[in-house]
């Protein structure tokens, strides 16, 4: 392992997106549509956090042994610019270092389906990075799954706000499943490792 936190401290997964069945398919929300399939793997159902603004589920991932980790899965549900709200209660109530907590999130300026892993930097324009940053600062780790840049004139807002098109979700199930093996490879066997296996 390559983080300086005790490999007993719980990990917090948190995929970034918006609430509601209207975002559900948003480039913005691929965020949850990760913690969802994570929580899927762990076989648990999301349920509505006390007075965190979020949902959550725990349970452990990796293989029995020294490797297997403890996790709280999240999903913040008051807006993305308003993540770290939430996402700062929960490290708090769970008692989860800032190195320990993984944002999961849509990125413009990588292709579409290719992912990115790193801890700490800025938030590149990002509303639920810059929530989160401002919450607790910068010293978590992302999955950044590249949504690309909006065609021609389109604004960003607008573009991140629309569903995923029709050729896009013909790869989205694989894009997605691989950026939950890359958390799970985070969370399990530490960053560079994900990293070599996942930055492409």
């Amino acid at each position: 392992m390559d983080v300086t936190t005790p490999a007993n401290d719980p990990w917090l997964v948190v995929g970034l997106g918006n609430p509601g069945p209207e975002y559900a398919m948003n480039r913005h929300n691929v965020g949850f549509m990760v913690a969802d399939l994570l929580a899927q793997r762990i076989g648990g159902k999301f349920k509505r956090a006390g007075k965190a603004q979020a949902q959550v589920l725990e349970g452990r991932i990796g293989p029995a042994g020294p490797a297997n980790r403890r996790v709280i899965l999240a999903k913040p549900m008051s807006y993305m610019n308003l993540s770290g709200g939430p996402v700062n209660a929960l490290k708090d109530f769970y008692k989860v270092p800032v190195a320990n907590i993984v944002a999961v999130h849509d990125e413009l300026d990588i292709d579409y389906g290719t992912l990115r892993l790193k801890l700490g930097g800025g938030d590149n324009g990002h509303n639920g990075l810059k929530s989160m940053t401002k919450a607790m600062g910068a010293e978590y780790h992302r999955v950044r799954f590249g949504i690309g840049r909006p065609p021609g004139r389109m604004q960003v807002a607008d573009f991140v706000l629309k569903d995923f098109s029709s050729a896009e979700r013909k790869e989205l199930d694989y894009f997605v499943d691989r950026a939950a093996d890359a958390v799970e490879a985070l969370v399990t066997e530490g960053l560079e490792r994900a990293q070599g296996t996942y930055n492409s």
